[in-house]
């Protein structure tokens, strides 16, 4: 009698505990532990943060399509300008007139390279924009690992572009948040930009390619076959990578210069 009591008691026990079991998994299912489909992760693509003062709105700035200077004769100008002028868009304080206006003024003026202060601040007074971007295009080699040079000039109306509110970021950090991978390939800007940028950007460096990683985080599929890869199999794509890493330069070369002015 005792070892049936003990073996029903035991039964019992068994059953409680399948049950328990059971009842815990239908509620995780239902309630928790829920896990998420990798494909419906969101990533945030890296951002460009302006350093001037925007109390009374963005910076408005006006971009030139860049010179061809890179010895190849089926570069498109136009698109590299259209990605620059895209990238400019998307920095935290800075707005961009479309390119097609900027062009017209030059047109208007007898403009079709900047080759003085004057003349960019001239242009930049038609248009009512407190700086210019002019630039050139110092390499191209569009076949997979591509090659892109591109140098870029900023120019300043007097009295714009003011410094925004002290902070207490460190402008030595600053110097690496573009990697300074780029080398200067000799290029000189007509008068006296604020600043100036040149960078060659060649996919068969590691570097080059870690940043290029980086940069289509949050801008590409992580699930497709070639993932972060498409940016060096498309040179519209690379393009872009491209401009984003100059124009993100010549960001870090004005917080620098806002710096030392302190």
């Amino acid at each position: 009698m005792e070892a049936c009591s003990r073996f029903g008691k035991d039964a019992m026990t068994s059953a409680q505990t399948m049950l328990a079991l059971l009842l815990s998994g239908v509620l995780i299912g239902l309630f928790g532990c829920r896990t998420i489909d990798p494909r419906d992760r969101l990533d945030i693509p890296g951002l460009i943060v302006a350093p001037y003062d925007t109390t009374q709105g963005d910076v408005l700035w006006a971009v030139i399509p860049p010179a061809n200077e890179s010895g190849v004769s089926s570069v498109r100008e136009d698109q590299i300008g259209d990605h620059i002028v895209a990238t400019v868009q998307g920095i935290r304080g800075v707005r961009c007139l479309p390119i097609n206006r900027t062009l017209a003024a030059m047109r208007a003026l007898g403009i079709h390279q900047i080759t003085s202060t004057n003349e960019a601040i001239a242009l930049a007074n038609a248009l009512g924009v407190d700086g210019i971007i002019a630039g050139s295009i110092t390499a191209y080699d569009p076949y997979d690992p591509p090659t892109l040079g591109l140098a870029l000039a900023l120019y300043s109306r007097p009295g714009a572009m003011k410094r925004g509110p002290k902070t207490d970021l460190d402008p030595r950090s600053l110097s690496m948040a573009y990697t300074d991978f780029g080398k200067f390939d000799g290029s000189r800007f007509a008068g006296d930009p604020v600043n100036s940028v040149s960078q060659h950007l060649d996919a068969r460096d590691h570097a080059v390619l870690m940043d290029l990683k980086r940069y289509a985080q949050g801008r590409s599929d992580p699930n497709s076959a070639m993932r972060w890869r498409i940016y060096t199999a498309s040179m519209d794509l690379y393009t872009q990578f491209v401009a984003h890493h100059t124009v993100g330069r010549l960001i870090d070369e004005e917080w620098l210069r806002y710096a030392r002015t302190r």
